[in-house]
């Protein structure tokens, strides 16, 4: 009786998946480069998790200009020492703080954008984007891929501001805050930005707390201007413009829907981050923009891009939180131009007004 030979785990696997097996052998091993990038990818909810850490306990602000040990920022927040100082390692890592070689921590560049007091401080925004709701909603995101459309009321029984706003505790005090201050930040890019040669009339068109007007009139003091929001939104809108205001005099506020109408005529209309919906509100906009404005009006919209940007993976992320949340999409390049195009503007320059914002001029025809 004679036996087979021992059979070896090659010789188990079939033979199309055997050869697979051995291309892969002989492309070797991946590189390791490329393999710690995917890992440190896929552990991107850690960092995440320990900047909202720093900031939720106040460690940049506990930190001052001198180097501190992990011991002393631990009794300035509250925060058990040996814990802390794994935090601070792993925020080093990324550039978050810088350990010295007696073993302090110093504040980077970065770290302090999560002080209260820095100027363009990132601080509430590092809060907003890492809300518990967060948490809850990005492991749907393969949902919302295959669907096309929101998941958020899948998650939370109803819509994404319902929510903030009936439920949200103190994520809409921390979204508010957030905006402000990204509002802000913009509004002084802009500021700079726009050339406003011949303008006696300004409309900021959906523009929330009118920081972006406020901070054009308070460049140009012949100017007058025009704020257009939702009426809850107008109400609570930057004290300067108010009754009683350093710039009310100069300034007009219109509670309304700018998907509905747009009761101003200006010789230049703003409309900054708030085409970000669906198309068919993108434009009504515009074409209540075209109905209102008189030929040779200019009309500036102000977008992130998810092309030609430098901030590509910051607004590639918040596309996809859009997407997720309400439906919406930033915009390319070519789809908002076509959008533009369409309502019947003359699209000029298109420009960046800082690395996360573009601007694309356009003239309403006569």
């Amino acid at each position: 009786m004679t036996t087979a030979p021992p059979t070896t785990s090659d010789d188990r696997t079939p033979a199309p998946d055997r050869a697979r097996v051995r291309a892969g052998a002989a492309q070797g091993a991946p590189d390791p480069q490329t393999s710690m990038r995917l890992r440190e990818i896929v552990f991107g909810a850690a960092v995440a998790a320990a900047v909202r850490a720093a900031a939720s306990l106040g460690l940049a602000d506990a930190l001052g200009d001198a180097p501190a040990t992990a011991d002393d920022l631990a009794r300035a927040t509250g925060a058990q020492p040996r814990a802390l100082r794994r935090l601070l390692t792993a925020l080093a890592s990324h550039g978050l703080f810088t350990e010295t070689e007696d073993g302090r921590f110093a504040h980077t560049d970065m770290s302090r954008l999560l002080r209260e007091d820095a100027p363009g401080s990132l601080k509430h925004i590092a809060l907003w984007c890492t809300e518990p709701w967060t948490w809850q909603a990005w492991p749907r995101l393969d949902d919302a891929v295959r669907t096309g459309r929101e998941v958020f009321p899948d998650v939370f029984g109803k819509g994404f501001f319902d929510y903030l706003h009936t439920e949200g505790g103190d994520s809409a005090r921390v979204f508010d805050r957030a905006m402000t201050a990204s509002s802000r930040q913009a509004a002084a890019d802009l500021a700079e930005y726009v050339d406003m040669t011949g303008i006696a009339r300004v409309a900021d068109i959906g523009g929330g707390q009118g920081h972006v007007l406020a901070g054009l009139l308070e460049k140009h003091p012949g100017l007058h201007g025009t704020l257009l929001d939702l009426p809850a939104v107008v109400a609570g809108c930057d004290p300067r413009l108010r009754d009683g205001g350093a710039l009310a005099s100069r300034a007009t506020l219109v509670p309304g829907d700018c998907r509905q109408a747009i009761p101003v005529q200006a010789d230049l209309y703003i409309i900054k981050n708030i085409l970000e919906w669906d198309d068919d509100s993108t434009r009504a906009t515009l074409a209540n923009v075209m109905a209102a404005a008189e030929p040779g009006a200019r009309v500036l919209v102000i977008e992130n891009l998810v092309d030609d940007s430098p901030s590509m993976r910051f607004t590639t992320a918040m596309d996809l939180l859009l997407l997720m949340n309400v439906g919406g999409a930033k915009h390319t390049r070519a789809s908002m131009s076509a959008l533009m195009t369409q309502a019947g503007l003359t699209l000029g320059e298109i420009r960046p007004v800082n690395p996360y914002l573009h601007a694309f001029e356009a003239v309403v025809a006569g």
